[in-house]
């Protein structure tokens, strides 16, 4: 595609980090704009420019210079710039940074249905790890410029992290049984902490699943929790296990100098992952 940088520059959308837009320009005359510069007939950006709009909530808008609007406004005019040409190949920079939880929603709905219509595939940076939980097929963890980690979300998971089983029981007693018992199972032995006395955690994979087995192992032995609660491995467990720490502390200044310590990245066509 070195020979055709139009066709290929028609075909790609990109949603940056900073602002897009000119500050002194209204939002709906730099969405029209961005339509021309992909090359769309007249009548084409104004009806996509419509469309965004009312998607991404920046109804009654449009008509403001882009300096008078809020940060998350501003946020939601660059997403809306960088889907304007609907391309097949969209990029994204952290785009949901600054954004409100309704906000995130609202994008991550418009996205996902466009990737639908269109068949688009998307590459995203994000440090917000849930949000490349929810939506990717394929995850990179990337560490100080370095590929730590790639897979599915749930084979990173697997691999890189365990989910944790919660037991509450009513007395020590019933606890240390259960502890026991635990114990005596090679796949518990040495998965198992205790909390309080009368608390007992273990970690494990496929946790909803292994929570029938440990009950029907502790009933056996005479000892049945008062409680039972499965908490699911995420992406930031997988991260904090690679790296020792979690990425609220990338926040550091010395994390700062060397650019974001962690990305992941993600293609929602598993087809065109490279």
């Amino acid at each position: 595609m070195r020979s055709q940088p139009a066709l290929v520059r028609r075909r790609v959308g990109y949603i940056g980090q900073g602002n897009g837009a000119g500050h002194n320009y209204r939002g709906i005359d730099e969405l029209r704009a961005q339509g021309s510069f992909h090359g769309l007939t007249p009548a084409v950006p104004r009806e996509r420019a419509a469309a965004l709009s009312r998607a991404l909530q920046l109804n009654g808008l449009g008509k403001r210079p882009v300096m008078s609007l809020s940060g998350g406004q501003r946020r939601r005019l660059d997403v809306a710039m960088g889907l304007m040409n609907h391309p097949p190949l969209l990029f994204l920079d952290e785009p949901s940074t600054g954004m409100d939880p309704q906000g995130r929603a609202n994008l991550w709905e418009h996205i996902t249905r466009l990737r639908a219509e269109l068949g688009m595939t998307l590459l995203l940076t994000t440090q917000y790890l849930q949000e490349a939980d929810d939506m990717a097929e394929r995850v990179i963890v990337v560490d100080h410029g370095t590929v730590i980690a790639d897979g599915s979300p749930g084979e990173l998971k697997l691999h890189h992290a365990d989910d944790v089983i919660t037991l509450t029981f009513t007395a020590v007693d019933a606890a240390d049984t259960a502890r026991r018992a635990l114990r005596a199972d090679q796949r518990y032995a040495d998965r198992i902490e205790e909390r309080g006395g009368t608390t007992l955690v273990i970690a494990t994979d496929h946790g909803a699943r292994r929570l029938p087995d440990i009950l029907h192992l502790l009933e056996t032995a005479g000892s049945r929790p008062e409680a039972a609660a499965v908490r699911e491995a995420t992406l930031d467990d997988v991260f904090l296990n690679l790296t020792g720490r979690s990425l609220r502390e990338d926040d550091a200044p010395d994390a700062a100098e060397h650019g974001p310590a962690a990305e992941t990245a993600n293609t929602t066509d598993g087809a065109d992952a490279a």
